[in-house]
């Protein structure tokens, strides 16, 4: 397969790595992007990211919660300024509010549905309908509910609708201590992103592939592929746990802790203690507005070269 220089490109902002360990890869695995970015990774030269974590499209998150719900929704217009216009922000807050009542299984359900205000339109219609009206494509990317029996919902935005989170807590107590600790909780996941609760969330294959990405690097690496296997094996328990300390949320370092140390779990157990009750995090949601979605990078010189050769 022939190795564009586009591939190239499109390579480099997915992993970081130098254009010409871009090439390598790309011809070493004959062209497949998500091959590519596995060998770049295990010979070290980029970093441990996903696709999904970039972010790239305009729009906004907004949460609708009521009693023991929620509902949480990216909306994605085609400019920051339209997501930052009034009219946009408070037809999100509607779409929030009718995925709140839904009960559709899927975004292509709900689509379908009736909407609230004028239920002889469909909420594909309405979307029809704002395009119009503000002027750009807009798409109602993903929606996700929540409810607790037993506790409390608390929703979190962060930068004016580019981050939303929403936490469900079980306790037998709630009062205004468990909701504070609750939005605190909140902003720690914005903040932070964790990927799980907790350890036992984490899939036993998982652990084992970024295991094995480790152990690439090291035997990559002249130094450390030197060393005994005992010491190896060491190195490699040490890094997989410093990484899930990053990415679950108990064992992160609680942003507002006042030591520097003090993780979210003992956070967690110094509010159940305040309480009398225990208090835990059984769920949390976090939409980023647009990760996962490839921006179109406008080249204004390019384009405009482009139509004076007539393409």
């Amino acid at each position: 397969m022939a190795i564009t220089a586009a591939m190239v490109k499109e390579l480099r902002e997915l992993s970081g790595a130098g254009m010409m360990d871009c090439k390598k890869a790309l011809n070493e695995t004959n062209g497949n992007m998500e091959e590519a970015i596995e060998f770049l990774r295990k010979n070290g030269q980029a970093k441990a990211e996903k696709k999904a974590s970039r972010i790239a499209a305009e729009g906004i998150v907004k949460v609708a919660v009521k009693d023991s719900k929620a509902a949480i929704v990216e909306v994605n217009s085609e400019t920051d300024f339209v997501a930052k216009n009034e009219k946009f922000q408070t037809y999100v807050g509607k779409v929030a509010e009718q995925a709140l009542a839904s009960e559709a299984a899927d975004l292509d359900a709900f689509m379908e549905e009736a909407w609230l205000e004028d239920t002889s339109k469909t909420v594909k219609d309405v979307l029809v309908e704002q395009v119009a009206v503000i002027g750009e494509n807009l798409k109602i990317r993903r929606f996700e509910k929540a409810s607790v029996e037993n506790g409390c919902i608390v929703d979190y935005i962060h930068g004016g609708g580019r981050i939303g989170v929403v936490v469900v807590a079980e306790s037998d107590v709630v009062n205004d201590t468990v909701n504070e600790a609750m939005k605190n909780i909140a902003m720690q996941i914005a903040a932070l992103n964790p990927k799980y609760i907790d350890r036992s969330e984490v899939s036993a294959d998982y652990i084992a592939h970024e295991k094995e990405i480790l152990l690439a690097q090291i035997m990559n690496d002249p130094k450390e592929s030197q060393k005994p296997e005992k010491v190896i094996n060491g190195m490699i328990e040490g890094r997989v746990n410093k990484e899930l300390k990053e990415i679950c949320l108990v064992d992160q370092v609680y942003v507002k802790a006042e030591d520097g140390k003090q993780t979210v779990g003992k956070y967690l157990e110094a509010v159940s203690k305040e309480v009398g009750a225990k208090v835990a995090v059984k769920k949390f949601i976090r939409f980023e507005t647009g990760e996962g979605l490839e921006k179109k990078n406008e080249d204004f010189a390019a384009e405009v070269a482009a139509q004076m050769a007539g393409n």
